[in-house]
Parts: structure tokens; C-alpha cells; sequence
């Protein structure tokens, strides 16, 4: 069961539980694991998995332990990492290039660890690309809850009553959340603007109807690594984005950060003024 505050997710399903069964493995689920999931231990059983009473009793004889967030590390709250027995292997995704003293404590405990976010970005690996997946669902629920929050209708309204205008949604980043974003956006008849620091975005912005802000096009058509994603940009490049989106953030009514950079800090790209 995930114990980070807010995570809802779980990291097996009945339908993954039946594959492993399938395999020949043993199934060990915590009990409740998939409540905040809407998955009952029941169905879990009905896979074929046997519900566990407590954490420690799921992983007392595991040889692999899967989880959705990272385990918590003391500093956390709760110690997850001492109770993971020596020499299992975990996978899930684990921040593995930010969370140093995580990973020192899992070395020190004897665990071998997968961390999924690490698996890259080529054809064959395409079925375990979990920052595609999960990305493309929080660029989605960004937006949902945005319309939520906002208190006026996203498209334009024409009434006998008057007109009002739609809603003007700003993207940080085209990635793939960025993208799902405008797209999602766009749907519920917002003016969509976006921008990016890859030149290449442009063009997937506005087959998706959004209109996408240039900043230094030479700059940015250098941007791109070979494995898709952002390089982090020099301070000009950052002072020019600041001051070419400075006036679009001022008229949006809904700003959409998706903006990543692998292993480091996210940038920040909304000034507190």
C-alpha cells in the first residue's frame, strides 16, 4: 500500500497480478493496497494473489517488491526502507538522480533497485515508459481540475444575454503532458498558448490548435537531446522566455507548468510578482 500522502495509485492490478500468476510467481498483496484505486482485496484474490495483513508480512519472504512512489526514508515520516528484507529487488519509481540518502539507505540495505524512471526512451522499452503514461494522465487532470477551480465556462458563450469570452490556458512545456494539455484544453473550447524551449514543439502545438510562443529560435532548435527531452538553457536564453511569456501569463486565466528537467530541480518559470 502507498504510504506518500495524496498517492492513490497502486502498483498491481488484478489484471498484472493474473500475468505474474501466469509466470509462475507468487502474488503478495498488502491488504487495502488498492482501496484509493477503487480495487478490493477481493479481486486481488480472485487473480490469484494472496492478501497479506501488513506490509511487513508481504514482504518478509518477497524476492521483488513493487511500488508506485518511492519508499519513505525516516526523514519521511515512516521508515519503509528498514523494512525491506536484504537482497530483495524493488522496482517503482524512485527519484533515483534526486534522492541520494534513498538510494545510500537501499545500497546499505542489500536491495537491487529498478527505477522506472530511469528506463529509456527506445522502441523496446516503449510498454515500460511509466514518465509517458503518468504524464499524459497528469497533463489530462491538470486541466479538468483547472476548469474546476476557474469559475467561469472554458468556451466562448454566446447568449442572447451577451457573450463571454473563452478562457486563455498558457502551457509550460510540450512534452507529454504539456501536449495532453492543450489538446485537453483545446476540447473544452479555451485559446490555448504554449511554449517550450524545443523548436520541434512548435509544429505538435499547433496541429493541436494551440499557437505557440517563439522565443530564440536558433536557441531553441538546439534544445533537444537525442533522447527527446528539454536541455536545461542558458540565463540569456531564460531572462528572453521570461519576458516574451511575462504578458501571456498576465492575460492567462489558467498557467500549466508541465516544464521537467531529468535529474534536477524543475525551472521556475512563473515569477511570484
Amino acid at each position: 500500500k502507498e504510504r506518500r500522502p495524496g498517492e492513490t495509485r497502486v502498483a498491481a492490478t488484478p489484471e498484472t497480478v493474473k500475468k505474474f500468476v501466469t509466470l509462475g510467481a507468487e502474488v503478495f498483496v498488502e491488504s487495502g493496497a488498492g482501496q484509493a484505486s477503487n480495487i478490493s482485496d477481493h479481486e486481488y484474490q480472485a487473480a490469484g494473489a494472496s492478501v497479506g495483513l501488513s506490509a511487513a508480512d508481504v514482504v518478509k519472504e518477497a524476492d521483488v517488491i513493487l511500488k508506485v512512489a518511492r519508499p519513505m526514508n525516516g526523514a519521511d515520516g515512516e521508515d519503509e526502507v528498514s523494512g525491506l528484507p536484504r537482497g530483495t529487488i524493488l522496482l517503482g519509481g524512485l527519484q533515483a538522480l534526486t534522492q541520494k540518502d534513498l538510494m545510500e539507505a537501499l545500497a546499505k540495505q542489500n536491495v537491487t533497485s529498478f527505477a522506472m524512471e530511469l528506463m529509456p526512451r527506445i522502441t523496446r522499452a516503449q510498454s515500460m515508459d511509466i514518465l509517458s503514461s503518468q504524464s499524459n494522465l497528469a497533463g489530462y487532470k491538470a486541466v479538468i481540475d483547472a476548469a474546476a477551480t476557474f469559475g467561469r465556462a472554458m468556451p466562448m458563450m454566446m447568449t442572447a444575454a451577451g457573450t463571454v469570452a473563452p478562457a486563455r490556458v498558457l502551457v509550460f512545456g510540450a512534452g507529454v503532458a504539456g501536449l495532453q494539455a492543450i489538446a485537453t484544453a483545446k476540447r473544452l473550447g479555451a485559446v490555448v498558448l504554449a511554449t517550450d524551449v524545443r523548436y520541434a514543439a512548435k509544429e505538435q502545438v499547433e496541429s493541436l490548435g494551440g499557437k505557440f510562443i517563439v522565443v530564440d529560435e536558433e536557441a531553441m532548435k538546439a534544445a533537444e537531446t537525442e533522447g527527446g527531452y528539454a536541455k536545461e538553457m542558458g540565463a540569456d536564453f531564460k531572462k528572453k522566455q521570461t519576458q516574451a511569456v511575462r504578458a501571456e501569463v498576465l492575460k492567462a486565466d489558467i498557467v500549466i507548468t508541465t516544464a521537467l528537467i531529468p535529474g534536477r530541480p524543475a525551472p521556475k518559470l512563473v515569477a511570484t510578482d
